[in-house]
């Protein structure tokens, strides 16, 4: 089986509205994260996160003050 190149992660909605889930497409990358899985990133490197082969994701700040929602779903594509 060969290692996921791209997950769909999907985000909850703001609480309270009645807002869509964001889903944002990740590409991996040629990092490895603090767990020692892949990382993976948006095309705006804004989102990135590590995931595991299990799919667990850890989110990963790429700036100062940021504080990176965690994904309800990271969906592996083909």
């Amino acid at each position: 089986m060969s290692p996921v190149t791209r997950y769909a992660l999907t985000f909850p909605g703001n609480p309270g509205t009645q807002a869509p889930q964001d889903v944002v497409v990740v590409e991996r990358t040629s990092a490895v994260g603090p767990g020692g899985h892949p990382v993976y990133e948006d095309a705006s490197g804004i989102v990135r996160a590590e995931i595991s082969e299990a799919g667990e994701v850890r989110m990963l700040a790429t700036g100062g003050h940021q504080n990176p929602h965690v994904p309800v779903h990271a969906q592996p594509l083909p």
